[in-house]
């Protein structure tokens, strides 16, 4: 069971990148979005309710996931990526997948994730997997506000 705990926090295992693992999650996050709409399973514009049910059953999965893995691994261990998919899904909810807006969106997160501003840093404090997957879900909800502004006015 420890090893589908690994897979899922890991993000298939992308969180054993030796370089950025944050970002190597926020990639993966970013290309099973393209493979959902490429094969019409899911959409972030046309089947919300399905999108946002994906967000909700994965963000359990990461919570669950890192709660077991905490003791092997330590409390927030880098490895644990699976926060920075579902932040990156959050930040595409309702914006087309065009390649420039999955751009665009990915460097909002990757900075908000980093940055870390606006109350984003206090969600850290929150016990296990809960506070894990917290801060990047803020982090997602800043970048897709900033986005919806700039398609607005592009």
């Amino acid at each position: 069971m420890k090893f589908i705990y690994k897979l899922t926090a890991t993000a298939l295992g992308s969180g054993y990148s030796p370089f950025a693992p944050g970002t190597a999650g926020a990639i993966v996050g970013c290309l099973a979005l393209w493979l959902l709409e490429k094969y019409n399973l899911i959409s972030t514009t046309t089947t919300p309710f399905l999108f946002i049910s994906l967000i909700i059953v994965t963000t359990l999965m990461g919570i669950i996931a890192t709660d077991k893995l905490e003791e092997e691994w330590g409390k927030d261990p880098s490895k644990v990526v699976l926060d920075e998919v579902i932040g990156m899904w959050i930040t595409m909810m309702f914006v087309p997948l065009t390649f420039l807006n999955v751009l665009i969106g990915f460097i909002l997160f990757r900075f908000f994730d980093i940055a870390k501003p606006l109350g984003i840093r206090k969600l850290e404090s929150l016990k296990g997997g809960v506070g894990v997957m917290a801060d990047d879900m803020l982090a997602g909800i800043y970048a897709n506000i900033v986005l919806q502004i700039i398609l607005y006015f592009i």
